[in-house]
């Protein structure tokens, strides 16, 4: 590779494949507590408008009679399901049951006919029922918001990907606590296990659902 050449140049021709949007979504939104959006917690990552627009794409799903599934993370109070990961990552103690960081972020709370996931470790589908329940529901792709990109929304895309639903990623709707990491990881998820969609596309997609 020349000291030049950029990454988008580098990946041409390889890693441009398009899967499209699929005929039977679920909209998973990932994470979004307040640990992410209260100043004084150690995670807080700046993200209010990802926040603004997930509110948003849930109402247009909602409207679309699109499934609303809902992930947080809980741990018990001795840590001990957190595994190597939270021996990694000490801040992951704002997540113990019953800690106020793991509450909802304001604005997002689910109803209470939407389901919620609660895991352990990043991806929405290790260790949970989410795969079992999109399939049983006859669901083929799923929409991704939340937090963070390059933890939490990667690996539940990658997992996504390999339990053979489509990904889609609205760029709008997930944020990072840093724009550097934030980018690389959509461009990445971008080019090998699903789609980055803006925000408007998955609108007018639930639309679409909702006119047929």
């Amino acid at each position: 590779m020349g000291e030049k050449e950029d990454a988008k140049s580098n990946y041409a021709g390889v890693f441009e494949g398009r899967i499209g949007f699929g005929e039977r979504p679920a909209l998973i939104i990932i994470d979004m507590v307040e640990a992410y959006f209260d100043p004084g917690s150690p995670l807080h990552a700046g993200v209010e408008d990802t926040l603004a627009a997930a509110i948003e794409l849930r109402a247009a799903a909602r409207a679309a009679g699109v499934p609303v599934i809902y992930t947080n993370v809980v741990f018990h109070p001795s840590m001990r399901d957190g595994g190597r990961f939270a021996q990694k990552v000490g801040a992951l103690a704002n997540f113990v049951r019953g800690n106020a960081m793991g509450a909802w972020a304001k604005g997002l709370e689910p109803a209470e006919d939407e389901l919620v996931v609660s895991k352990q470790y990043a991806s929405a589908f290790f260790g949970t029922s989410l795969a079992s329940t999109l399939t049983a529901g006859g669901h083929d792709s799923v929409l991704l918001a939340g937090v963070s990109t390059s933890g939490c929304i990667r690996a539940s895309c990658v997992d996504a990907c390999q339990h053979g639903f489509i990904p889609l990623v609205v760029e709008e709707a997930v944020g990072d606590r840093h724009e550097g990491v934030h980018r690389a990881n959509l461009f990445d998820m971008n080019a090998k296990y699903g789609d980055v969609v803006r925000l408007a596309e998955a609108k007018e997609h639930f639309a679409q659902i909702a006119r047929n």
